[in-house]
């Protein structure tokens, strides 16, 4: 990725793909939306993060910073291979279109995995056989601990590693020794799925990138508490030692979402312990990334200046205060061994002088969404005209947005009127259509248009509501929504605005 050339491209998460079983997958839908993104001149899919989720299915509480999500392996592949019958799949309920029933899908989709598993450890070809073992082999630092991770907490009927007996809790030897051997099938069963989603992720990415598209991924600044990362390595965060809860937790003071801030309740890092190990954890983190995309988002890149730590004990975020981190002294060790990598940082918020610093120190394109622009006086930095620099990325809205069309109802009419003003509002085109053309032709180097925004749906696609823990992460796009007409003026207008790839 050449940060300095312009391009164009559209956020969509793949469980937002339209397809038969229930989510979004990594089957022919996935290739059919490339080909989209392709032939309307996008340069760039943007994802959220691709982990396994926990409560409530969000991208950001995965159980691991390494693992995909087998919920997004497509299951015709599977057929294809003989590990699962074409019948096992008619036998499917039939699921909404439009919406992702998280527990329906868990219920009907795991099972089939499961005996993928079983049967490919008896029926695989020797090539696919060693493709595995190739697979476990070069993925085996984060591999082992993930596997055990979810086998023990499986056994324990999904309870909390900080729950489980004290023995495996802190991984002492000879209790994990006797996990491995009591928990064999599953512990493969757990590798199988991780190996089979790279298989058709990194298929996927192939495809995308022969086809001039690059993915751009999101690396959440944070691990969930009840993780494969904190069981494994709870010397670098800040733990209690004798319950193993956060000590300290991460949030967000009071901002543009919440009056009180936001408690996230992931333990923050321990930046001595990861400063004396070299930044191990976190370098190894970045090169896994790069593995399943082409750019990275370091989402809330602030804490890597500085982080908002609240008590363990608080209910709200409030009680929290600034605590310095060691983000300088990773990226200048970060850029001594992997070169300038095609790091984006998430710098919305509250943004204070060493956070733009670390960021401009290491060339690092910043976000301008659309949607903040229009909420102060003529100064506001999200107004285009008031961009000083071009390296960074553009958005009407984000995942943690409203869309478009409903940011724009949920206004009053004297600010819906400033905002007509400033576009201009000649010729037919809906209001989302007259903010991407707003995104498009500034001089950011990249602009990126959530999809919802391109079909002009209002709140009821909306992705993400911050600080509700129900209801989220479900909307799904029909095949029939992505025509022609939004293919081309797309294509149209990327054209226009100097962002083709031609």
């Amino acid at each position: 990725m050449i940060f300095s050339r312009r391009t164009s491209g559209v956020l969509l998460h793949p469980t937002c793909l339209p397809g038969r079983y229930g989510i979004g997958d990594l089957g022919e839908q996935a290739y059919r939306f490339v080909d989209f993104l392709a032939e309307s001149l996008q340069q760039i899919w943007q994802v959220l993060p691709l982990g396994p989720t926990g409560y409530g299915n969000s991208p950001y509480l995965s159980y691991s910073a390494f693992a995909g999500n087998p919920l997004l392996i497509n299951l015709e592949w599977l057929v294809a291979e003989g590990l699962i019958g074409q019948d096992e799949l008619d036998a499917l309920p039939d699921f909404d279109r439009d919406r992702v029933n998280y527990d329906l899908v868990i219920e009907t989709k795991l099972p089939l995995l499961k005996k993928a598993s079983q049967r490919f450890s008896t029926q695989a070809s020797p090539e696919r056989k060693q493709e595995f073992e190739t697979f476990c082999q070069n993925h085996a630092y984060w591999l082992d601990d993930y596997s055990l991770f979810m086998a023990i907490k499986a056994a324990h009927n999904g309870a909390s590693w900080y729950e489980w007996d004290e023995a495996i809790a802190k991984r002492e030897p000879a209790a994990l020794t006797e996990w491995r051997s009591r928990l064999a099938e599953d512990i493969f069963y757990y590798k199988y799925v991780q190996s089979e989603f790279f298989r058709q992720w990194s298929t996927l990415r192939s495809y995308a990138n022969n086809k001039g598209i690059q993915i751009f991924g999101d690396l959440p600044i944070y691990v969930a508490h009840d993780s494969a990362d904190v069981w494994a390595h709870r010397d670098i965060f800040v733990l209690n030692i004798k319950t193993n809860k956060p000590a300290t937790m991460a949030g967000v003071p009071p901002d543009y979402f919440s009056a009180t801030g936001q408690l996230w309740g992931n333990p923050v890092y321990n930046w001595k312990q990861l400063e004396k190990n070299k930044f191990k954890w976190w370098i190894q983190r970045i090169e896994g990334m790069l593995d399943y995309v082409d750019i990275i988002r370091i989402d809330h890149f602030r804490g890597l200046a500085a982080f908002w730590g609240v008590p363990g004990h608080a209910k709200i975020a409030t009680k929290g205060q600034w605590v310095k981190a060691k983000g300088d002294e990773f990226f200048e060790l970060l850029t001594d061994q992997l070169g300038r990598l095609p790091i984006v940082a998430e710098d919305l918020g509250v943004i204070t002088p060493d956070v733009e610093a670390l960021r401009d120190k290491y060339g690092l394109p910043g976000m301008k969404v659309l949607h903040f622009a229009f909420d102060s006086d003529r100064q506001n930095p999200f107004l285009p005209y008031n961009y000083t620099d071009r390296n960074c990325f553009v958005y009407t809205g984000t995942h943690d947005n409203s869309t478009t069309v409903g940011w724009y109802n949920a206004r009053s009419p004297e600010d819906q009127q400033r905002v007509l003003d400033y576009l201009g509002c000649i010729g037919e085109e809906g209001i989302n259509w007259r903010m991407i053309r707003l995104a498009l032709g500034s001089v950011a180097n990249h602009a990126i248009i959530p999809l919802q925004d391109l079909l002009g749906l209002g709140d009821e696609a909306k992705m993400n509501t911050p600080g509700t823990p129900a209801g989220n992460w479900t909307w799904r796009y029909v095949p029939e929504q992505l025509n022609w007409q939004v293919r081309h003026h797309l294509g149209h207008l990327t054209y226009v605005y100097g962002r083709s790839p031609y």
